[in-house]
Parts: structure tokens; sequence; C-alpha cells
């Protein structure tokens, strides 16, 4: 009976997680056209910070019940979906190839490679320390003053024709609605931390295996969601952007905040090297197809879905 109450909160927490995440992109959305933000910002800002508001309160809940090792695999985790998977069944969806001629991508994925190996190289001697975390914040914002030092990335508006007095009122409720979710999203990772650790507990499988896969998956759902509706629109040229976007913040950002609050030292080497190797191995195919056609093709896609498999088939198997 106990089980079947965690497995509950567990999948109630993740409702709690998406829901809420689609009233704060609604609202945010609502105060960005009120404000007259410009696209480029709003989109930025939706999926490299918004995005990454569950990894960030589920790496700060694990970090203060003491297994920061939760967060570390859960992102790892995520990095491999969103570079494999995610991009993946968008292209799969997609009534064309995904496109990477884009300037800013071809140059923030440098900072997207960086930014995902840049953990495991810090991790190396098997701590994440609090200077480790502060180099890791530190990136992120080298990489946000980068991104948003050249006028020609703010191309377009949010324009809104509604009268100030009604956006005013819809931006007033939209920060409401913003505050009550991330208080919903504090309590629903805190739910998620303390059902993973029953988990690990129950069936004696390592904590960060619970982040590597299911807390990893659950998280990336919005992304790969947003991913697949994003290339059904044939509006392409959002997703790579997107998903690098929280690759990014996720890997610098999120881990950076979890390792300063506490440091994550590592003790069982064989999952995490299994997903280092992986890992390497998401970041320099994607790395390649974005840089050589400047697309990702259905073949491409097809690939990077094999590398998702073998990596669950390696984790199950060695892990």
């Amino acid at each position: 009976m106990e089980l079947i109450n965690y497995i509950l909160i567990f999948l109630l927490s993740f409702a709690a997680f998406y829901y809420s995440g689609e009233i704060i992109v609604q609202s945010f959305n609502k105060i960005a056209k009120f404000l007259g933000w410009k696209e480029f910002v709003v989109s930025f800002l939706l999926m490299a910070f918004i995005g990454s508001l569950p990894n960030l309160f589920v790496g700060i809940s694990s970090a203060m019940h003491n297994v920061p090792e939760l967060s570390l695999g859960e992102v790892i985790g995520g990095s491999v979906i969103d570079l494999t998977l995610a991009i993946a069944l968008a292209t799969l969806f997609s009534k064309k190839n995904i496109p990477a001629k884009s300037k800013t991508i071809n140059s923030s994925l440098i900072f997207t490679s960086i930014a995902a190996v840049l953990p495991i190289l810090l991790i190396w001697d098997n701590i994440l320390s609090r200077v480790d975390g502060i180099i890791l914040i530190s990136f992120f914002v080298f990489y946000i003053l980068w991104l948003f030092s050249k006028k020609d990335r703010f191309t377009k508006v949010c324009e809104d024709e509604q009268p100030i007095q009604e956006s005013f009122q819809k931006s007033f409720k939209g920060i409401i609605k913003i505050v009550l979710c991330l208080i919903t999203f504090a309590v629903a990772s805190d739910m998620i931390v303390r059902s993973g650790l029953f988990f690990a507990e129950s069936f004696d499988i390592p904590i960060m295996i619970i982040g590597l896969f299911v807390i990893a998956l659950g998280n990336c759902t919005p992304e790969i969601f947003f991913a697949i509706s994003t290339a059904r629109k044939d509006l392409g040229w959002m997703i790579l952007g997107a998903l690098m976007g929280a690759v990014t913040s996720q890997s610098t950002l999120v881990i950076g905040t979890v390792a300063i609050l506490n440091p994550i030292v590592i003790t069982s080497l064989s999952p995490f090297l299994i997903a280092r190797i992986f890992l390497f191995i998401a970041i320099f195919f994607f790395f390649i197809f974005v840089k050589t056609d400047h697309c990702i093709s259905r073949r491409e896609a097809v690939f990077l879905l094999f590398i998702y498999i073998s990596f669950i088939i390696a984790e199950m198997l060695f892990g």
C-alpha cells in the first residue's frame, strides 16, 4: 500500500510540474507583451530559465535532503534526453529537416557543448565542490552576457493590440499565478525527491539511477512535447535553440546551485561512468550533425534515437 501511495504522489507531482509550467509560460508571455520585450528574449527566458525551474527546485530539494547526486543524475540524464530523444522525435514528427543555419545557434553550440561536459570534467575527482559550483554559475552568467551582447539577435518585439489597462490587469494576474506555481514547484519537487528516496531504498537502486532515468525523463517531458509541437507547426528554427538553452542552464545554473548548497560526492562510479560516456557521445554527434549540413535530418534523428536506446540498455546491463 505504501508503494502505491508513493507512486501516486510521484505521478501527481510530475503532473503538477507540467500544468504549473504551462501556466507560467502563458503568464510570462502576457507579462512580456505588456513590457514590450523582444521575441528572442521571451523565447530564451521561457526555455532556458523557466523551463529549467523544475530541475532547479528538484536540485535544491535534493541538496536539502543530503542526496545532491540525485540532481546530478537528473541533469546528466536530462541532457542526454534533450540532445538525443527530444531532437530525434521532433525531427521525425517534422515535415522537413530541423534547420540549424542560425548564427546564434551555431555560436551557442560551442557554449552548449562546453556547458554539458563542464560538470563532468569538474567532478573527475569524484566531488563537485562549492568552488566548482561557483565556476559553473560564472560560466552561465558569462554565456548570458555574451548571448545578449549583440543587438542583431533581437529582431522582433512581442506585439500586443489590447489596451494598456487590460494588459496591466492580465500581467498582474500573471504575476500572482507565477508565484502560486512556484510554490507548487517547491512542494512537488520535495515530494519527488522523497519518492525517489523511497524507490531507491525499496528496490535497492542507486539514487543516481533514479535521477538518470525516472526523474530526468519526467522533467524532460514538457521539453519533448514542446519540441514535437513546435516541429509539427513548422517552427523548427525554435527547437534547437530552446533545447540547447535548456541543456546549458541545467548543466551550469542548476548543478552549480546544488553544489554550492551541498557539494556532490560520487561514491558509486559505475552508473555515473556510463552516463558520462554517453553524454560525450551525444554531444559529439549532435555537434557534428549541426555543423556538417546545418540541419538535423531524419537519418541523423534515427541515429540519435539509437544512442538514447543504447544508453538505457547499457545502464540496465552494466549500471
